[in-house]
């Protein structure tokens, strides 16, 4: 089992370089075909804007930008996968990005994006499109921090774990990372007595070790603390260079709405997040 597909979404974000480099580290590492993805939003008329020459110049704007913005996004794929050895395919499609990619990444084995960046302009990338990709794709989804990444992923992992229906799919879909980490951690905090004569986390610790991941078990309490900060807090302790999570949510009138250790993550990550739903 590995990793054979990767989608990176590919937008002109300050951090698309970063993802970008990253996904070639993690196509190299896994002999992976690479493909790129660039959306182009549709064109938005402004309300109670009349037709005819102001209406035609707002467009040719709009199109100027876009052709600029896919020229910028184009070029960094290519610098990055595209002129390299790896194999690797650029698609550029018009659309709702959180749609395109969700829709897309049902034919990847692991998807790529970008955390929000703070102050983003609202023409770019949506700031829920990472969360809406996980939820609505249900494939495992790799989250690239917007301040980048100082080492390749994978080598010490933090992996989260509740007994959680989302927490299993995260840890199936990490597993080709889990197998070549030097060390991983199996956080629980709070847990209950599951009958584990091992105590919570033993058996995922023994269905881990019989794939040959090498891991350990540690618990920890909230004491009434949010258990997201609870999770970066031992990143750094462990010196963690990748967190592993279910993300739990759900949709309400279009919005998704998320569980409490899950925003705290998406909005303050401090290394890149593999997460499933």
């Amino acid at each position: 089992m590995g990793f054979k597909t990767m989608l990176v979404h590919v937008d002109t974000g300050r951090s698309a370089p970063a993802r970008l480099k990253l996904s070639a580290d993690l196509a190299t590492r896994f002999a992976a075909h690479v493909t790129g993805l660039y959306v182009r939003r549709p064109f938005q008329a402004p309300a109670f804007t009349d037709a005819g020459p102001a209406m035609d110049s707002l467009y040719r704007t709009y199109e100027n930008a876009t052709k600029a913005d896919e020229a910028l996004a184009t070029a960094a794929f290519r610098d990055f996968i595209g002129g390299t050895s790896l194999s690797s395919e650029w698609r550029v499609t018009d659309g709702l990005a959180e749609e395109i990619v969700a829709a897309h990444a049902r034919y990847a084995d692991l998807v790529i994006v970008g955390q929000a960046e703070p102050e983003a302009a609202a023409t770019t990338t949506p700031s829920d499109l990472a969360e809406t990709v996980v939820i609505a794709s249900e494939r495992p989804v790799l989250i690239v921090p917007h301040i980048g990444v100082t080492k390749p992923p994978g080598k010490t992992v933090l992996l989260c774990w509740n007994g959680t229906r989302e927490a299993a799919r995260a840890v199936t879909g990490a597993l080709p990372i889990l197998k070549q980490a030097d060390k991983v951690i199996i956080l629980l905090v709070d847990p209950r007595n599951d009958g584990d004569p091992d105590g919570p986390g033993g058996r995922v610790a023994t269905w881990l070790a019989r794939h040959g991941v090498k891991a350990v078990v540690k618990r920890d309490t909230a004491g009434g603390s949010d258990i997201g900060g609870i999770i970066l807090s031992r990143v750094a302790d462990q010196d963690a260079d990748l967190v592993v999570m279910g993300l739990y949510g759900h949709s309400r009138m279009r919005e998704w709405v998320l569980g409490g250790a899950s925003r705290t993550l998406l909005a303050s990550m401090t290394v890149p997040l593999l997460v499933a739903h």
